[in-house]
């Protein structure tokens, strides 16, 4: 009975990176996670659930929570435009369309959140003739969406680009030749494939919006109940020393985008099976 002979691979073995992988996981991730919920335990449930959903709370996370999702929904859309006209199309100045794409990430958040400000503020070259059709772009929601949908744009466009470079043009020229027209060849041939990565874009962007900061807090107009995020309400709880507090909101927020997260990651893997089996 002969024996394969099985070269042994350079990388290390499974058990080997499987172990590093959870320490490393668990010193960058876990163990700072974990400290939120040891803080919060000095509360009790009463007081913890007194805080989660007092009403100065639940308008925070409704503004964080809708604004991120609305800007989320914008980025998938304009995103896929983006990066459609990105890889199908060569015009002049392509590069540096490009690289504006990522300007967002390379770019400090309040210097982001300044500019945008100056921008849509009632004075400023966008705001004032919103404001001549009584449309308040910042120290609105609508600013807010505005600084989220700007942070955003990077995650759906990179995600979505390298899939529609792979996708082979001859799909769609065989749809063609088979009679479809070009709605039918993007609903039935080409949106079927991105779609996938163009959800994994959507849930980057959504999670990224929903604890941005830096760029939001000069444009939003920090009033209570009205435009105040979720993330200042727990600036503002720490600057009172209400640690507990303050940590309280952070699982509140934890607990809610580990289940919109954990949906997301269950519908993409769930079309990526069916598309699979198709």
């Amino acid at each position: 009975m002969s024996r394969r002979f099985v070269q042994p691979s350079i990388l290390p073995g499974f058990s080997l990176s499987l172990g590093f992988t959870v320490f490393y996981l668990s010193l960058i991730v876990l163990i700072p996670l974990s400290m939120l919920f040891v803080k919060t335990a000095t509360l009790s449930l009463s007081g913890f659930w007194e805080v989660v959903t007092s009403a100065r709370t639940l308008a925070a996370y409704r503004l964080s929570f809708g604004t991120a999702l609305v800007s989320a929904l914008v980025n998938a859309v304009f995103g896929l435009v983006v990066a459609w006209v990105l890889v199908r199309y060569s015009f002049p100045g392509k590069r540096i369309v490009d690289a504006l794409v990522d300007f967002p990430l390379a770019l400090p958040t309040a210097v982001a959140g300044i500019a945008l400000t100056e921008l849509y503020a009632p004075t400023g070259w966008v705001g004032r003739y919103l404001a001549l059709v009584g449309i308040k772009g910042a120290f609105s929601p609508l600013g807010i969406t505005i600084a989220l949908t700007f942070i955003g744009l990077p995650f759906v466009v990179r995600t979505v680009q390298p899939v529609l470079e792979e996708l082979d043009p001859q799909l769609e020229e065989a749809a063609a030749s088979l009679g479809a027209n070009r709605w039918q060849t993007l609903r039935k041939v080409v949106f079927p494939v991105i779609f996938p990565s163009l959800l994994t874009g959507f849930t980057l962007a959504f999670a990224r919006a929903i604890g941005e900061y830096g760029s939001v807090i000069f444009i939003a107009g920090n009033m209570p109940m009205k435009t105040e995020i979720a993330p200042l309400l727990i600036m503002t709880k720490l600057e009172q020393y209400d640690y507990a507090g303050a940590t309280a909101i952070a699982v509140g927020m934890l607990l809610i985008s580990f289940v919109l997260l954990a949906s997301g990651n269950f519908l993409q893997w769930h079309i990526s099976k069916k598309l699979g089996k198709a």
